[in-house]
C-alpha cells in the first residue's frame, strides 16, 4: 500500500502542488518563529554574559535622589572600602540617566526611551573596561563627551566636533573626545549612549561624589562568592550586591521571558495559517480520492480492506507532508534571517551571532507539517474506504447522501447556536470573564459556521446569481451554477477565506471603534494648540515651563504636573498641579458644581467619581499630608466631570511646589495667538532651546500619539494574517484547477456548441469571484459580530465608546476578495480555455 501511495503522489504532482505550498508556508512560519526566537535569545544571552565577563560583583543602589531623608547612592569612601577587600582588582563607580544627541537636522538620534548617558570611569591605566574606543579617548574634562559608534555615524560627528546633548535640563554643547563600541543594551535597542566625565555625570544624574552602581573586578584566582560576602557588610541598606554570574543569569531569564511572549504571538498566527491550510489539504485529498474511486473500488475488489485504503491515503499525505515540511523548514530559516535583518527597520540592533538551529524547530517543523497533512487527509481517506466497490465502479464521483448533509447541517446549527450564545453572554458580562466567554463562543461559532457553509452557499450565491447573468450572459449563469454544484468543495474553499476575513474584520471593527473613541476623546478634551513632552517619556524640567510662559505669542500655558498626597483617611490621591485660569483654556474642565476659578485661591477641583466616593462637595475642607510629610488642609472649590486628560484632583502648582523636591511635569499644554502654524511651532521650539529631547506636538500629532498605536497594531496584525490569506488564495486556485479537470468533458461540449475561449475564461473567473466573495461575506459578518462583542467588554473603560463599522475597509476587503478570485483563476481559466474540445469530449 505504501508503494501505491508513493505512486499516487508521483502521478499527481501538479494537483498536490497547492497542498505542498500550504503546508510549506505554515511550517515556514512555525520553524522561522522558533529559529528567530532561539537566535535572539542566544544573541542576547551571549551579550549579557559578555557584559558581565569581567565583573566579579555588581552593586546597585536603590535610594531616591529626591528623598531628603536618605543620602542617595554610594560614596567614594564606600568604593575605597570595597577596593580594599581581599581579592578585588579594581572598582568602577557608575551613574546614568537620560541623554539625547541631536543629528545634523536637530532631531533626536535613536529612540527616546533608550537614549542613555553615563560616566567614563577610567582605571589606573586610563581605560574603562566597559568601552572600547575606536577613535579618540574618553572624556576627562567638563566640556567633553564620548559617543557610541552608531550614534556618531548617524550624527556625522568626528572627534573634535561640537555635539549638542540634551538631558532633563537645557541643551548644552560639548566637544567630542572619542568614539567607542559597547555591548550596552540601550544601544542595541536602537538608542544612544553618551559618556560624560564622572563629576559631570554625578551632577547631572545624582549628587556630586555619589555613584548609583559599582562594578568590581577580581584579581586572578579570587573567588567571586568570597568577594560578595566581604562586600555586602560594607553597603548601606539601600544597596544590593550580586555576583556578575548571577546578574548574567537574571538577564538571560528576562530575555527568555521576553522571547516567550513574542514566540507565543507569532506561533498563534502560524497556528491560524495551518488551520486555514487544513481546509485546502482536506479539499485536495477529497477531490483526489473522488477522482480515483474506480481505482479504489478495484483495490477493494481484489482484497484491500477499508483500513488499508485509509492507510494508503494517510501514507500519501505523510509523503506530501514530509516533503512540504522539509522545504518549509528551509524557508523558515530564511524567514528567521529576514526577521532578524528587518528589525533594523525599527532601529533595533541585534547582537552579532549565528542563526541557532536547535532540535526543537526541526522536530516541530516535521511533526507539525506531517501531522497537519495527515489529519486533514484522514476524513477523505476514511470516506474513501467506506465506498462500496460496486457503487464506486458505477460512479466516478460519489455524491454525499441526503442523510449525511442533514446530519452535518444539524450538528453545524447546534454548534453555531452554542457559539453565538457564548459570544452574547460574554458581551453582556463584560470584563475579563466576558472576554473568556467570547473566546470560547468564537471558537464554537467559527467551527459551526464552517460546518454550515455548504448549506449557506446555495441561498447566498442564489442572491448574487442574477447579477452574473445580466452583465455576463451564459458565462455568468454557468459560473453561478458551477459555484454551487459541489457545496462541500465550495464550502471548504470559502471557509479558508472566511477564517482569515473573520479575524481581519474583527480586528478592524474593534480597532477603528476604539481609535474613533480615543480620537473623539482627544478632540473633545484638548483645547490647546500644542502639547510639549519629553521624548523619553520622563518628566520635563521646570525650566521648560518657564521658557514657554515667556515665549512669544503664548496666550495660555499649563503643566500637567504629577503630585501625590495623602488625605485624612490615609489614602493616596493622584493629583495634577496646574496653572489656574490657563488650565481651562488648554483643557476642557467641565464643572458640575462650584467654580473652577477657585483654583487661583488655593482650593482644589475634584473629579465627579472621586468626589462621590469620598463624599466631598464644594466648601468641604480636606486634611492632607504632602510629599514632604508636612500637613495642611485644602478646600474643595469645584467638582468637574471625569476626563482621561485630567487627574482626579486639580491643584494650583504654587500650592504643592514648596513641598516637592523636584516637580515632575508630564506634559505642558500651550495655546498660542493665531493657533497652529509653522511659525508658532518654531517659536516654541526656539523658546525651548531647540532641545532634541523635547517633543512639540500639534493637535494632529496629539491625536496620533493617543490613537496612532491602534493603526500600527492593526497593520502588524494584517501583516501576520497575510500568511493565512495567501493559503486561502491557494485554496481557491486548487479548487478551480480540480473543478476544471473534473469538467473537461462538459467544457469540451460547451466549446463544441459555441462557447468561445474568452467566455470559458470568464466563466471560470466568475466562479472564482463568487466563491471568494461568498467566503469574504461570511467572514465579514462573523468578524463584525465578534468585534461588537469584544468591544462591549471594554466599553465602560473608554469614555464615548460607540460601535463603528468601518464600511470603507469592509468594502476594500470584499473588493480584494473579488480580486483574489480573479488572480486565483488565471491559471485554471487559461487551462480550461486551452482544452482540446474533441479530446475533452472523449475524457471520462
Amino acid at each position: 500500500m505504501f508503494r501505491t501511495a508513493l505512486r499516487n503522489v508521483l502521478a499527481h504532482k501538479a494537483r498536490l502542488l497547492m497542498t505542498v505550498l500550504a503546508v510549506m508556508l505554515g511550517v515556514a512560519f512555525v520553524s522561522g518563529t522558533l529559529v528567530f526566537a532561539d537566535t535572539l535569545s542566544h544573541a542576547f544571552r551571549n551579550q549579557s554574559a559578555k557584559s558581565y565577563d569581567d565583573v566579579a560583583v555588581a552593586v546597585t543602589s536603590y535610594a531616591d535622589p529626591d528623598d531628603a531623608k536618605e543620602e542617595p547612592g554610594l560614596t567614594r569612601k564606600t568604593l575605597d572600602k570595597i577596593a580594599a577587600v581581599d581579592g578585588v582588582d579594581a572598582v568602577y563607580g557608575r551613574v546614568d540617566g537620560f541623554a539625547g544627541v541631536a543629528d545634523p537636522d536637530g532631531k533626536l538620534i535613536g529612540v527616546g526611551w533608550s537614549n542613555k548617558g553615563s560616566n567614563f570611569a577610567p582605571g589606573e591605566d586610563g581605560k574603562d573596561p566597559a568601552y572600547t574606543f575606536t577613535d579618540g579617548s574618553g572624556p576627562v574634562k567638563d566640556d567633553q563627551v564620548a559617543l557610541d559608534e552608531e550614534s556618531a555615524a548617524k550624527g556625522e560627528y568626528r572627534v573634535g566636533d561640537r555635539v549638542r546633548v540634551a538631558t532633563n535640563g537645557p541643551v548644552k554643547e560639548y566637544t567630542l573626545s572619542g568614539v567607542f563600541t559597547t555591548d550596552d543594551g540601550a544601544v542595541n535597542a536602537g538608542g544612544s549612549l553618551v559618556l560624560f566625565d564622572t563629576a559631570v555625570a554625578q551632577k547631572l544624574y545624582l549628587k556630586p561624589g555619589r555613584f548609583q552602581n559599582v562594578t568590581v573586578t577580581a584579581a586572578p584566582g579570587a573567588s567571586d562568592g568570597k568577594i560578595l560576602n566581604a562586600v555586602e557588610p560594607l553597603l548601606p541598606d539601600t544597596a544590593e550586591a550580586k555576583t556578575g554570574q548571577a546578574l548574567a543569569d537574571e538577564q538571560a531569564e528576562q530575555v527568555e521571558q521576553g522571547m516567550s511572549s513574542l514566540k507565543q504571538i507569532l506561533l498563534g498566527f502560524a497556528g491560524i495559517a495551518l488551520f486555514v491550510g487544513i481546509f485546502l489539504i482536506s479539499n485536495t485529498f477529497t477531490m483526489l480520492v473522488a477522482q480515483r474511486t474506480k481505482e479504489i473500488a478495484l483495490m477493494r475488489a481484489v482484497g484491500a480492506s477499508r483500513r488499508q485504503i485509509t492507510r494508503s491515503v494517510l501514507a500519501e499525505a505523510a509523503v506530501v507532508g514530509l516533503v512540504a515540511s522539509a522545504i518549509g523548514f528551509a524557508l523558515g530559516i530564511g524567514l528567521a534571517a529576514g526577521l532578524r535583518s528587518g528589525m533594523a527597520a525599527f532601529e533595533m540592533r541585534i547582537p552579532d551571532g549565528p542563526l541557532i538551529l536547535s532540535a526543537t524547530p526541526v522536530i516541530a517543523a516535521l511533526g507539525v507539517g506531517v501531522l497537519i497533512t495527515m489529519l486533514a487527509a484522514w476524513l477523505p481517506g476514511r470516506r474513501a474506504a467506506k465506498i462500496p466497490p460496486v457503487a464506486a465502479m458505477n460512479s466516478v464521483h460519489a455524491a454525499a447522501t441526503t442523510k449525511s448533509l442533514v446530519l452535518r447541517n444539524s450538528i453545524g446549527a447546534a454548534i453555531t447556536a452554542l457559539g453565538a450564545a457564548g459570544i452574547v453572554l460574554g458581551a453582556t458580562s463584560g470584563g475579563d470573564n466576558g472576554r473568556m466567554y467570547i473566546a470560547a463562543g468564537a471558537f464554537f461559532a467559527l467551527i459551526g459556521v464552517i460546518i454550515l457553509i455548504p448549506l449557506l452557499s446555495r441561498p447566498v450565491i442564489a442572491l448574487v446569481r442574477p447579477l452574473l447573468v445580466g452583465p455576463f450572459g451564459v458565462a455568468g449563469k454557468l459560473a453561478g451554477q458551477n459555484a454551487v454544484r459541489n457545496p462541500r468543495r465550495t464550502g471548504a474553499t470559502a471557509s479558508a477565506l472566511a477564517i482569515g476575513l473573520t479575524l481581519v474584520t474583527g480586528l478592524s471593527v474593534l480597532g477603528v471603534t476604539v481609535g474613533t473613541a480615543i480620537d473623539k476623546m482627544t478632540t473633545d478634551n484638548i483645547k490647546a494648540d500644542y502639547m510639549v513632552s519629553m521624548a523619553n517619556g520622563l518628566g520635563l524640567d521646570q525650566s521648560a515651563l518657564t521658557a514657554l510662559e515667556k515665549a512669544k505669542g503664548v496666550s495660555a500655558v499649563s503643566p500637567q504636573q504629577s503630585v501625590h498626597f495623602k488625605t485624612g483617611d490615609e489614602d493616596f490621591v493622584s493629583a495634577s498641579a496646574v496653572t489656574p485660569g490657563d488650565i481651562e483654556k488648554v483643557l476642557n474642565v467641565d464643572v458640575v458644581s462650584g467654580d473652577a476659578g477657585s483654583l487661583a485661591k488655593g482650593k482644589i477641583a475634584v473629579a465627579e467619581k472621586t468626589a462621590r466616593s469620598k463624599g466631598w462637595k464644594p466648601g468641604d475642607t480636606v486634611p492632607v499630608t504632602f510629599g514632604d510629610e508636612k500637613k495642611g488642609t485644602l478646600e474643595v472649590g469645584a467638582v468637574f466631570k471625569d476626563s482621561e486628560f485630567l487627574s482626579p484632583v486639580l491643584v494650583d502648582a504654587k500650592v504643592v511646589n514648596p513641598h516637592e523636591t523636584r516637580p515632575y511635569i508630564q506634559q505642558i499644554f500651550v495655546k498660542v495667538d493665531g493657533g497652529q502654524s509653522p511659525a508658532n511651532e518654531k517659536a516654541l521650539i526656539d523658546a525651548l532651546g531647540d532641545n532634541p529631547a523635547i517633543t512639540v506636538m500639534d493637535r494632529q500629532d496629539i491625536r496620533n500619539e493617543f490613537g496612532g498605536i491602534i493603526n500600527t497594531m492593526l497593520n502588524i496584525m494584517y501583516g501576520l494574517l497575510a500568511m493565512a490569506l495567501i493559503i486561502a488564495v491557494l485554496g481557491v486556485v486548487n479548487t478551480l484547477a480540480m473543478s476544471v479537470f473534473e469538467r473537461q468533458q462538459e467544457i469540451g461540449m460547451l466549446r463544441a456548441i459555441g462557447l468561445d475561449r474568452r467566455r470559458v475564461k470568464r466563466m471560470v473567473r466568475l466562479e472564482a469571484v463568487v466563491i471568494s466573495v461568498f467566503g469574504a461575506m461570511v467572514g465579514v459578518g462573523l468578524g463584525s459580530f465578534l468585534g461588537w462583542a469584544i468591544g462591549e467588554t471594554i466599553a465602560n473603560e473608554i469614555p464615548g465608546y460607540a460601535l463603528v463599522l468601518p464600511w470603507d475597509r469592509i468594502g476594500i476587503f470584499l473588493v480584494l476578495a473579488g480580486l483574489v478570485g480573479v488572480l486565483a483563476a488565471l491559471w485554471p481559466a487559461r487551462n480550461a480555455a486551452r482544452l482540446n474540445m474533441l479530446n475533452a469530449i472523449k475524457a471520462e
